[in-house]
This record gives structure tokens, sequence and C-alpha cells, in this order.
């Protein structure tokens, strides 16, 4: 695998992938030997902007499918910025894996207990001075399936922004695939030798032969390897294909030998393996040889087809109606075998029957039709066939959970031991406890009557058939308890998220084209893969806090209700109390931890805190804008729609507070000149209006729209919020303008009074003049 990256001015998108096809070693439909013909391929996705990294949600997946008989892959990976000043130099981290999306940890958090981890292939795209920079990474003989790319930028700030207030910088990322494949790859028949020539050492050999199933071992041999003038060959031969973050290969070298051979346990089942073959020699010779693949073929013990079918049956008729599972599920026997075995102790392994039961979207049960018990002894393992090659599995976590029948045990010191592994299972447990298989490492298990249980996670398992062994080891070796058995309760399962990422957490369900994937949003402090990182976490006195703050700093508006009533500012009055109620159970629902109290929908409640704010600053400057009352709840009502329409459109845009904020100061502004200049002097008039009401209330708003705009943080928010209700409701009851002089106050009984007398009056004096 090779890399190399070149920064520079922007090239024309037609003019890298031409450089691309003429940089690969040979286009379509050239040949570059008698027997070989290599077709160029190309795949591409559109770009995406790049976030700052705070959760799984925030890197951009890129899903790649690599066909089969690729010889050599070829990654294009482009990235760029915005070239305004507020762009600066950015490092951009790109994640490669095979089969599944990278398992990534930017912010150095901890895994959930019992998870598998490990550390994902990484480079770095640095964006300095040039505004694009392209790379190229190289893949030898990859893996054919599904490949993934996650690209992100450095951790987020954690600073809140107001959608509108400032311009961020716009990172973009792209990555295009050029693929080598051979289209008529030789294919090496199992125990059929096959000569071969490789003609120069810069034109490899590439075969592939079929691993069956059941197959427990490979041979692999080189025999009569010579050069062109009979010499003993140097030669080099990888088998197998590259796979990220970890790749397997093995290697055999052949130098001053004409035979040679590698022997591999536990091949990959019903795949194609591919073998090159390198020469070591001078350019001009040419290396003839023979090669022979041999495998050793393992034979199952199970129960026959029509057993299983018969409790496939039972197990479905014995169902309650209405039960979820029976539909869309699949029996699936591992290792299932034509002929059923008298002697199941004579065969190597034994198979257990299970059902995969799809659920949900990456949401699986896998249940045992011979019950959630295993039988588990020492001559042979025990395998469980857990099927996730759909293509759509690998996107949530598998859990397998063992529980050791401590009863069942004759041996007090015995231990069972598991493996799970992807492609092939581990069928020498009792040999060694390694949990390799010959091109991948497995994940160990192990219960005993002092630890009866166990727990595996697998984060985000590769798209495969994955297997689990389990086995009996006895305390003084495998002939001292040949009759002994286990009985191991078995739970497997696929989440989207562990555990749905606790308390404290969020599972969200994310896609990219028609792959789903899932992952863990986390709140109050909390962090990891599933939020079960509590080094930050916040303490349950913290969040209350948090609670009381946010809810109750919105009773401040009762002073600016008060205000308003007794100057019979009624709408007002009934504006802001219901931008107080509202903005109380808002926050009051949207608190991270466990201090949380929903009355209603959370977008709902969402929605009216939103509406109730922006309609308060409405509604107090057209107050302060002293026009006619008609004019002012006409106003009223077309401002209040249209900011319901905005708000619909897009909640979060600063617009739709300063929109209404600054045409309502230009007919507020309009009608204090029309005043002055209909007086003939200032207005207000009055300098105790403007010392003692107007410059605090503009001050304490004017600060407001600060703390609101640049100083909130996630970490800060609580308390900086806070401090935006108590600004907001203070500056409302100190710009609220005067009441009316020829109105009192409290005195609506003698206003119903003096109309109903002076309609009276009038009424008289027309009966008179009558």
């Amino acid at each position: 695998m090779a890399m190399a990256g070149a920064a520079g001015p922007p090239l024309p998108r037609l003019l890298l992938l031409l450089l691309q096809l003429l940089a690969l070693p040979a286009g379509r439909g050239n040949r570059t030997g008698p027997d070989s013909l290599y077709v160029s391929e190309y795949f591409s996705q559109s770009a995406q902007k790049l976030s700052f990294y705070s959760w799984y949600g925030n890197a951009k997946l890129f899903h790649f499918h690599v066909p089969e008989d690729t010889v050599l892959l070829r990654w294009l990976l482009q990235a760029s910025r915005g070239k305004g000043p507020e762009c600066t130099s950015m490092e951009i981290t790109v994640h490669f894996r095979h089969g599944a999306p990278p398992v990534i940890n930017p912010l150095g958090t901890h895994f959930p207990a019992n998870a598998t981890v490990r550390p994902s292939y990484n480079i770095s795209i640095a964006l300095s001075s040039a505004v694009q920079n392209t790379t190229f990474v190289n893949v030898t003989t990859p893996a054919a399936g599904d490949w993934f790319i996650a690209a992100h930028l450095p951790e987020a700030a954690g600073r809140i922004e107001v959608k509108g207030f400032s311009t961020p910088c716009p990172y973009m990322f792209q990555a295009d695939m050029f693929v080598l494949r051979l289209t008529d790859m030789p294919v090496l028949e199992p125990g059929v030798p096959m000569p071969h020539t490789v003609v120069s050492p810069a034109k490899p050999l590439h075969v592939k032969v079929f691993v069956p199933k059941h197959a427990a071992g490979m041979r692999f041999q080189l025999r009569s390897c010579l050069t062109s003038d009979q010499k003993a060959c140097a030669v080099r031969v990888v088998l197998g294909s590259i796979t990220l973050p970890q790749s397997f290969q093995k290697t055999l070298t052949c130098t001053g030998s004409a035979n040679c051979s590698l022997a591999l346990d536990s091949p990959p089942w019903e795949k194609w393996l591919q073998i090159m073959v390198e020469s070591l020699g001078t350019a001009n010779a040419s290396v003839s040889m023979e090669m022979l693949a041999s495998f050793t073929v393992c034979r199952p013990g199970s129960a026959s087809s029509f057993l299983n079918f018969i409790s496939l049956n039972q197990s479905q008729a014995g169902a309650k109606p209405g039960t979820t599972g029976a539909a869309g599920s699949s029996a699936q026997a591992a290792g299932e075998s034509p002929h059923n075995t008298s002697g199941q102790r004579s065969s190597c392994l034994q198979s257990q029957p299970v059902v995969r039961e799809d659920l949900d979207v990456v949401s699986v049960r896998y249940r045992l039709l011979n019950g959630p018990s295993v039988p588990v002894n020492s001559l042979s393992p025990t395998l469980l066939l857990l099927n996730l090659n759909t293509g759509m599995d690998s996107g949530g976590s598998l859990v397998v959970s063992l529980l050791l029948n401590k009863t069942s045990v004759s041996l007090a010191n015995a231990t069972v031991v598991g493996c799970v592994s992807a492609a092939s299972p581990v069928l020498s447990l009792n040999a060694t406890w390694n949990c390799s298989t010959a091109f991948s490492q497995g994940y160990p298990l192990s219960v005993s009557t002092s630890s009866a249980e166990a727990m595996l996670i697998v984060l985000y398992p590769q798209t495969d058939d994955w297997f689990l062994s389990l086995q009996l080891l006895c305390p003084k070796g495998q002939g001292e308890c040949p009759s002994a058995e286990a009985k191991v309760t078995v739970f497997a399962y696929l989440t989207p998220c562990f555990n749905d990422c606790g308390p404290y957490g969020q599972c969200s369900l994310l896609r990219r084209h028609g792959y789903l994937y899932a992952a863990c949003s986390c709140k109050a402090g909390w962090g990891g893969w599933s939020c079960t990182d509590d080094t930050k976490a916040q303490s349950i006195g913290a969040q209350n806090l948090a609670t009381l703050l946010l809810t109750l700093s919105n009773l401040m508006f009762l002073p600016a209700i008060a205000v308003a009533v007794y100057r019979y500012y009624l709408v007002e009055a009934s504006v802001y109390t219901y931008t107080m109620f509202f903005s109380t159970f808002y926050h009051a629902c949207d608190q991270p931890g466990v201090a949380v109290m929903c009355i209603m929908d959370y977008d709902t409640l969402q929605y009216c805190d939103f509406l109730g704010s922006v309609v308060s600053i409405w509604v107090t400057i057209l107050c302060m804008a002293r026009v006619k009352k008609i004019l002012k709840y006409v106003l009223f009502i077309l401002g209040t729609l249209l900011i319901a329409m905005s708000l619909q459109l897009d909640r979060r845009g600063v617009w739709n507070m300063m929109g209404p904020c600054l045409f309502a100061l230009v007919i507020m502004i309009a009608a204090w000149v029309h005043h002055g200049t209909k007086r003939r002097h200032c207005y207000p008039s009055s300098w105790k209006r403007w010392v003692f009401y107007l410059l605090p209330g503009i001050t304490l708003a004017f600060i407001a729209i600060s703390v609101y705009a640049f100083m909130e943080t996630n970490e800060n928010y609580y308390y900086t919020h806070s401090i935006w209700h108590v600004l907001v409701a203070c500056s409302v009851a100190f710009l609220l303008p005067p009441r009316d002089k020829h109105k009192e106050p409290w005195a609506w009984s003698k206003k119903l009074t003096c109309r109903y007398q002076i309609c009276q009056n009038d009424r008289e004096e027309l009966y008179a003049v009558t």
C-alpha cells in the first residue's frame, strides 16, 4: 500500500480523471501479456461539506463497492476550502475500512466495557496556503466488497453560533475510486497442478482459488520453480487480499529452492482467494512454475435437514399469534450436512441451527432452534452461524452473550472458551486459544464456574458470515474429560446502538445514499461510543441547577407582565405570558440529563418558544411607536402571521428575529419623527423618560443580544441563556411606554359606566332635538 500527496492550484476534474486513467498500468482493452486483459473502471460520489467533530454524525461517510478480481485500487482524495478571510489552515482526517464503516475515536473517549476496538487506518490532509489538496492512496490486491471512507475536521470548539451572525468557512471533501480489474484471472482448481509463467518482475501473475465450505485447512505448493535458464527461481507469493485497518496477507518467499509450500488454518469459506506471484529475479528472466492448492475438509456433525425443518415448524407453531420475528426469518444451519452423522463425537465440529429474525432497520435477533442452551464438549467445537451478509447489517453493533449453566459442568475447573470470527470459524480452540483464522483475527470469550457470564460487543461488524465457536477445555488436557459436557446459553443480536446509548444519549439513524448506519449523540457531558464515558459528565446537582436556572429565569417576565397590565397594555401582557409559559416548559423538556419534564411534544414546545420570543420583541417595539390603536393591532396580527411562517421555514435563522426587529424599529423611528415634527420638539420629550427608562432598556437589550449571539457555548449555555432571559425580560419592563394620561389604572368599571352614561346622554340629546 502506498500514498502520494500533491497540493497546488485546483485542476479541472476531467484532467484529473485523464491523468488517473493514464497512470494505471493498462487501460481498457490493452493486454499486458498473452493471457491477461485488464480493465480500468472509475467510481465517484458527490462532494460533501465537512464538519467539526463532536460525534460520529459529524463524520462524512463515503461508500464504495470494489468488484471481484481487482488487482489495484487507487483513491483520489480531493479536499478544498473557501477563499474568504474566515478560512484558516485546517487538517482533515480521513479513515478507511473494508466491510463496514470505520470505528473512530478522535476525542479520545472510552468505549463501553466488553467492546472490541481496533484502530482505524487513517491519513491526514493539510489545507494551509493552498486552497485545494489532492492526495492519492494506492491499495494493491484489495479485498472485494464494501469499502468505506469517513472524513472529518478536528474537534468542535463547542461555541453555539447563531445562524446568520457569522459565515463559517466551507471545507469540502470528495473521494473518487479507480480500480484495475483482471477480466480473465486464471482459476486454480483444488488438487489439480497448474503450470504458469511469470513473464517479468514488472508483470506479476494473478490467480484465484475458490475455498469450499467446511474447509479446515489449505496447503499451497509451488513446485518445479525454474527460471528461463533452468536455475532455481526467486519469487514471492502473496496469498489473500488487503483489508483495512488490518491486513492479514500471507507471504511466501522462495529463493534457491524449486519447491515451496505454505499451510493455512481456517481459510475463508465460500470465497475466492487471490494469489499473486512476483518474480524477484532480473528484468529479462521469466519464471515457470507449477502451483497446487489442496484443502482439508472438516466433516460436520449436526442434526439432519429434516429434523431441523421439524424443529423450525414446531417452534413457529408454538409461537403466540401476533408475535414478530416469524416473518422475514431464514434458517441458517452452520455447517449443515446433507447426511445424518451417527457418531457426532467423531466429527470435527458440531453445528447448531440458527434462525435470523429481522426486527427493524439494523436490528436482528438470532434464535437457536434447539433452545437457548448449547451443549459443548471437549472433542470438537460447537459452531453457530450468525448471518450478517445482507449488506445492511454493518451499521450497528453485534452483541454476543454467554451464560454458563454451572450445574451442567462435571469438572469444577473446566472452562468453556469461545471465539467470534468473520468469514471462517476457528476450529482449533483445544490446541491454541489465539482466536485467529487464516486471514483475520477473531474475538475471544470464556466462561467458567468462577465467571459464568461473558459478553462481547463488535462495533460496526463487517459484512460477512460470522461464526461463534465454543469448546470445553479440561484443566489437565483434552484426554481427561472425553465425556464431559457443559450447557451454555447463547444470546446474540444486532442492535443499532448498544443499550440504546444509555440514559444520557440518543441513538440516531444516519443515511448515506441508500446505506443506513447508527450512532450515539451524547448529552449532559457524557461521551464515548455508547455514551458511557463519564469523565466530563455533569453531576445530578449540576443538572438540576441547569434546569432551575433555565426555567425559573423566565419568571423575570412577571414584572414586565405587571407593568403591561398596570399600563393597560393587555395584548402585550398576553404575549409576555405566552412567552414565559412556553419558554419555561421548553427548557424543562430540552434538558440533557435526568431533570426533564415535557408537557407536550418537544418540537411543539420549541416552536412555541421561538414564536413567543420573536413576537414579544415585535409587539414591544410597536407599542413604543405609539401609533393609532387600529393600526397597531393590525400590525400585531399581520406581523405575528408572517413571523409564524418564517419560523416554519427556518426556525434558527437570524433574520427570523432581526427582520421583525428592524422593521418594527423603522416603524417606531418614523412614528417618533412624526410625533416630534407635529409637536415641534424631541419625542419622547421628557429627559427622565430617556435617562431612567429608554437608555437602561436599550442597554439591557444590547447586552442580551451580545450574550445570545457571541458568548454562548455548550458548557456555559445554562447560565448564559438564563442571563439572556433575565436581560430581555427586564428590558421589556423598561421599554414599555407610559399609559395614556387620560386613562387611570385599574379603572375599567368606571370606563364601562362612563360609556353607558355617554350613550344615554346622546340619546336624550337626540330625543330633545327631535
